[in-house]
C-alpha cells in the first residue's frame, strides 16, 4: 500500500496532496519510509493509542440528540454518524471522561442487557471502552480541507474521509486493495487476545465503519471482480463500484542482473514481503526446509524489512535455527531490482492478500510464482476468464506445508517449466497490469470529480514515475 500510494502521488505532480497517516502511537511520529514528494503540501498523523491530552474541566453530559447518536452506534441501528462527528468536533473533549462517564455507561448497559446479559458486566464494559477508544480518537481529529478525500481502505481511514466530506464538502473516493472488513474479521477469528463473543463485537464494529464509508462515497474501487462482489455483499451499492487493477512499470524489470556461473549451480527461491504474521513466513520456512532435504541445491532469499513485528521476526529467525535449515537468507530492506534477476522462482505464502504487487513484479522479471489461494493470486497466476496466457506458476492452499513443499520441488526439478511459466507471466503483466493503465483510470476519476465541482484540471497531469529512489521497492 505504501509503495502504491507513493507512486500514485508522484505520478500526478500538478495535484497537491495532503497525507493523513494513521499510526499506532507517537513513537512513530515523522518516521517516513519515503522521501516526501514536492506535491505533498501537508502531513497529518492520527495516533490511535495516544494519551488523553485534553485538560479536564467540569464533566458535561450529552444532550438528547448526542446521546441518541451514541446509542445508535452501540446498538447498530441506523448509526447517526454525522451527529457523532458534530459532537466530537464541536469542542475538545476528554475521552477518559466520556468513556468513564454516565452516558457511555448507560448506552453500554442497554446494549449488554439486550444481547449479552449472560456474561460478566465489568469485563464487558472494559472491552467496550477498548473497542470505542480508537474510534472516538479518530472522530476527534481535525481533518484538513480538501476537494477529494481518497481513502485507501475503509475502517478508520474511511471514517476520516467521511468526516472530511461532512465538514468541508468535497468528494469521497474509497480504494480497497484488500477488503478491510474481511481482513479484520480473519485476524480477529485467529487472534488470541480477543476471546469469545468479543470477537463478534469487534467484527460488527468494523462492519459499521465500512458501511459508513460505502454509503457516503461517490466511488468505491477494487482490484478485481471477486473483491467487488465482496464489497457488494458488505452492502456497498453496486452502482458505486468500479474495478481498477493494480499496475506496475514493466520496463523497470528488464535487463536485470542475472546469476554468475557459480550461482547457476543453485536454485534460488525468492520471497518479497515484510516479515509479519499475515505473510505466514513460518509456513514458508517449514515448506522450504522439507524441500531442501530433497533438493540440496535450493536457497531461500527472504527480502524485506522485519521491523514491523520484531517478536514475530525473531520467532522466524529462531525457527530457522531450531530446525537447522541451511541457506535461508533474510536480507532486510534491499533494492529488490538487484535480486529479481537471480531468482529461479518467487513465492508468497500469505493468509490474506489483495492483488499482490510482488506477483506482478515477478512476472515482469520473467519469474514463475508459487502463491496461496488468497485475494486475486489465483487470477494472476492461472488467469481470469478470457485470459489465454497460460499458467504462470502454482497455486496452493493456505498454511498447507505439504502442497507448498511439492510446488517448490516441482519447479526446482523442471527448468523448462520455470521458463515457460515465467514467460506466461511476463505476457500477462505486459498486457493487463501496466502502470500506465492504472494511472489513466485514476486520472479520469480525479478529472471527473474536478468537473463535478467545477474545479480546473491541469493539462499533462499524469507522469508515470520512471524510477524509484527508495532502497526497498517490493510490496510491503
Amino acid at each position: 500500500m505504501s509503495s502504491w500510494t507513493h507512486g500514485l502521488i508522484r505520478s500526478f505532480p500538478k495535484l497537491e496532496f495532503v497525507i493523513l497517516a494513521i499510526v499506532a502511537n507517537r513513537d512513530l511520529r515523522g518516521k517516513f519510509v519515503y522521501e516526501l514528494p514536492e506535491n505533498v503540501v501537508e502531513v497529518h498523523e492520527l495516533y490511535l493509542d495516544d494519551l488523553d491530552w485534553c485538560r479536564r474541566k467540569r464533566k458535561s453530559r450529552m444532550n438528547k440528540k448526542e446521546y441518541q447518536a451514541l446509542r445508535s452506534l452501540l446498538l447498530g441501528r441506523q448509526v447517526e454518524w454525522e451527529a457523532l462527528i458534530d459532537y466530537f468536533q464541536k469542542k475538545k473533549r476528554s475521552l477518559n471522561d466520556l468513556l468513564m462517564g454516565e452516558d457511555f455507561l448507560n448506552a453500554v448497559t442497554e446494549f449488554y442487557m439486550l444481547n449479552y446479559s449472560q456474561i460478566v458486566f465489568t469485563d464487558f464494559l472494559w472491552t467496550m471502552r477498548s473497542i470505542y477508544l480508537p474510534l472516538f480518537r479518530t472522530l476527534q481529529m481535525k481533518v484538513p480541507k480538501a476537494d477529494v478525500y481518497h481513502c485507501l481502505c475503509t475502517g478508520y481511514a474511511g471514517i476520516l474521509g467521511c468526516m472530511g466530506k461532512h465538514i468541508h464538502g468535497g468528494r469521497l473516493l474509497v480504494s480497497e486493495h484488500g477488503i478491510y472488513t474481511r481482513e479484520r474479521e480473519e485476524e480477529l477469528i485467529r487472534s488470541k487476545w480477543v476471546k469469545g463473543i468479543y470477537k463478534n463485537i469487534w467484527i460488527e464494529q468494523f462492519r459499521k465503519m465500512s458501511k459508513m464509508a460505502y454509503d457516503r462515497a461517490e466511488l468505491v474501487t477494487s482490484l478485481y471482480g471477486r473483491a467487488r462482489e465482496l464489497q457488494v455483499d458488505l452492502e456497498c451499492p453496486m452502482e458505486k463500484t468500479m474495478v481498477i487493477p493494480n499496475g506496475i512499470q514493466v520496463e523497470k524489470f528488464q535487463d536485470l542482473l542475472g546469476k554468475t556461473d557459480a550461482e547457476e549451480e543453485e536454485i534460488y527461491v525468492g520471497a518479497v514481503f515484510r516479515v509479519t504474521p499475515i505473510k505466514d513466513v513460518k509456513t514458508l520456512i517449514q515448506a522450504y526446509g522439507f524441500a531442501k532435504e530433497q533438493e540440496p541445491r535450493l536457497k531461500l532469499w527472504i527480502m524485506g524489512p522485519w521491523d514491523n513485528d520484531d517478536s514475530y521476526a525473531q520467532e522466524c529467525f529462531d525457527m530457522v535455527g531450531i530446525m537447522d535449515i541451511p541457506d535461508v537468507i533474510f536480507t532486510g530492506k534491499v533494492n529488490v531490482l538487484e535480486y529479481y534477476g537471480k531468482m529461479d522462482m518467487m513465492i508468497l505464502t500469505s493468509i490474506s492478500e489483495g492483488q499482490p504487487l510482488t506477483i506482478l513484479e515477478s512476472f515482469a522479471a520473467h519469474k514463475p510464482v508459487i502463491a496461496t489461494d488468497v485475494g486475486d493470486c489465483s487470477g494472476l497466476i492461472l488467469g481470469n476468464e478470457g485470459d489465454q496466457f497460460g499458467e504462470a506458476g502454482i497455486i496452493t492452499h493456505i498454511m498447507n506445508i505439504g502442497e507448498i513443499t511439492q510446488a517448490i520441488l516441482m519447479l526446482a526439478k523442471d527448468k523448462q517449466m520455470r521458463l515457460r511459466m515465467g514467460e506466461n507471466g511476463y505476457y500477462r503483466v505486459s498486457s493487463l497490469y501496466r502502470m500506465e493503465s492504472m494511472l489513466q483510470a485514476y486520472g479520469e476519476v480525479y478529472k471527473d470529480f474536478a468537473a463535478s465541482m467545477q474545479q480546473p484540471w491541469p493539462e499533462e497531469d499524469v507522469q508515470p514515475v520512471k524510477q524509484q529512489e527508495e532502497t526497498y521497492i517490493g510490496e510491503v
